[in-house]
């Protein structure tokens, strides 16, 4: 693990470049394998999450190469067979392998993946997908056997009793290549979901509505790849530098943004008095004023989004009046909390389990922790508004989610250096 040692107290100012969407690429990588060519997307970020997952791959007899923001992967040569457990346990997102292994070769073996500690993310919507489709599914402790080779994947309809981006996205590759038709509703519309449903029909799927509640599947038997497929910006980063930048900036924009993809935090920082300037594909945040107390409560897209609510709470700590978060999608995602009192924030949790952020005047530096990526993202806020030296452990977690993390601070002129284990 890596250690991130912050001088705070300064202003920042400039422009920073927002990099490829974690929460796509994450997605993507696996996506790939359903094709019969291989594949190259651009605007990748440099995250540790992309790695664990070139890893797997390579466990696959899937080479890749990553330079320069370029992902090549070629699944020509594919192998099924059981993946490497600790990569898997490594991150969530390796669970998408389920369904793309799923399209493939109609049989998968996987253990449970892992990732953020942030309260329980249960697998049962994707497995109900699974088994729509017509695959049978078995358990073994840690393991799980997901088989269709009796008779393959079979159009069908399904209904996902709760909104989830994770089975939505599972769902959706195991049928891009079953036969038939396949209409999944109450769908989760994150943008994501739509980057993953363009990549996948530019590699000839035959997929409609994604972005709307119901998504229409014609299966396919074969994909190709004829283009490079640009990953959508992130949106989550972005919202984590608009909140750097209102909490401690002189003037900062942030470049290659897709505005509409971050109403519902815009709205929020609008709410709080926040001066922005929004243009096409950047926002201006101009230094800040009076801020305003807000009410946040996290919702699927196009709602405030749960891994907006940790990287804007230091910013709610400059407001004049009390503020509240609800995350209505992790409860538990509160590990950011103890860490932040550690620093002198007035920030407690209610009996109602919201998170209340009073007005407090100034932060002290402190040794904190990142227990998550989100959470480590507001430590890094909190530290860079704090008057003296924080330092950050377990910072391999905010890697996990931020492209060039350091370098970036350092380009508005923030004092901050990673320290690795070896160092």
């Amino acid at each position: 693990m890596s250690t991130m040692k912050i001088q705070g107290g300064r202003r920042l100012h400039g422009d920073v470049t927002i990099g490829g969407a974690k929460n796509s690429i994450v997605a993507l990588i696996p996506a790939a394998i359903l094709s019969d060519t291989p594949v190259k997307f651009d605007m990748v970020p440099d995250i540790l999450d992309v790695h664990n997952l070139m890893l797997i791959l390579k466990a696959m007899n899937v080479p890749s190469a990553f330079a320069d923001g370029v992902l090549k992967l070629d699944p020509t040569k594919i192998k099924s067979g059981r993946l490497p457990s600790r990569a898997i346990k490594k991150l969530r997102a390796s669970y998408y392998f389920m369904g793309a292994l799923l399209g493939r070769f109609h049989r998968v073996e996987i253990n449970f993946p892992g990732g953020d500690n942030i309260g329980p993310r249960p697998i049962d919507q994707h497995i109900r997908a699974f088994t729509a489709l017509g695959a049978t599914v078995r358990e073994h402790g840690d393991q799980i056997v997901i088989d269709a080779t009796d008779h393959g994947l079979l159009g069908t309809e399904i209904e996902f009793e709760k909104i989830s981006v994770g089975a939505t996205i599972n769902a959706i590759l195991a049928a891009t290549r079953a036969t038939g038709t396949t209409i999944i509703r109450n769908v989760a519309r994150e943008p994501e979901i739509v980057d993953i449903v363009s990549f996948l029909n530019e590699l000839g799927a035959r997929i409609s509505g994604a972005g709307t509640n119901e998504i229409r599947i014609e299966g396919v038997a074969q994909l190709a790849a004829h283009q490079t497929h640009m990953v959508i910006p992130d949106r989550i980063e972005a919202g984590t530098y608009l909140a750097l930048a209102a909490a401690i900036g002189d003037g900062v924009q942030i470049n290659n943004v897709i505005p509409q993809h971050l109403q519902a935090f815009t709205d929020k920082l609008n709410e709080m008095n926040v001066a922005l300037e929004i243009g096409s594909d950047s926002i201006m945040v101009h230094p800040h004023r009076q801020l305003h107390g807000v009410h946040i409560k996290t919702a699927p897209f196009p709602n405030f989004a749960t891994d907006w609510q940790q990287p804007i709470t230091p910013l709610l700590l400059r407001a004049q009046e009390p503020s509240l978060i609800e995350d209505t999608i992790y409860p538990q995602r509160k590990k950011h909390v103890s860490e932040l009192q550690k620093m002198g924030a007035q920030i407690s949790i209610t009996p109602e389990n919201q998170i209340k952020i009073n007005p407090t005047a100034a932060l002290h530096g402190a040794t904190v922790s990142a227990g998550e990526i989100r959470a480590g993202a507001s430590l890094v806020i909190a530290g860079l508004m704090a008057d003296g030296e924080t330092t950050i452990t377990n910072t391999d977690n905010i890697l996990r989610g931020y492209d060039n993390l350091a370098q970036k601070l350092t380009n508005l002129h923030a004092r901050v250096q990673m320290i690795n284990d070896l160092d």
